[in-house]
């Protein structure tokens, strides 16, 4: 096996944000996710099945939490943990540099 980095491979242009799945087991999906300037579309909520525990690595974003009145900004080092249902979204990625983030879905 060779070890790989989830800062490399991105590639220099990003329509959309991208999303890869590193790994799957029982019960768990764990995701690279890339931005840049992408946000949620105007009214989407992110309402889901499972629980999301989503860590910043490089670049910056702020979400908002349904109910909560203030925004979350995150940067690299920053985590969040987000319980199933919780509807949020992305207001705000880093337009000038790639926002990495390592999402970790769980039951």
């Amino acid at each position: 096996m060779l070890p790989k980095n989830i800062r490399h491979d991105i590639p220099k242009e990003l329509p959309r944000e991208l999303v890869e799945i590193i790994q799957t087991g029982k019960g768990v999906r764990i995701e690279r996710i890339v931005s840049k300037g992408q946000v949620s579309p105007e009214g989407f909520w992110y309402d889901q099945e499972d629980c999301e525990w989503v860590l910043v690595l490089q670049g910056g974003a702020v979400l908002s939490m349904e109910g909560a009145s203030d925004p979350i900004s995150l940067g690299p080092g920053d985590y969040l943990n987000i319980p199933a249902h919780a509807r949020h979204r992305v207001e705000w990625t880093d337009p000038d540099t790639e926002t990495v983030w390592l999402a970790i879905y769980y039951d």
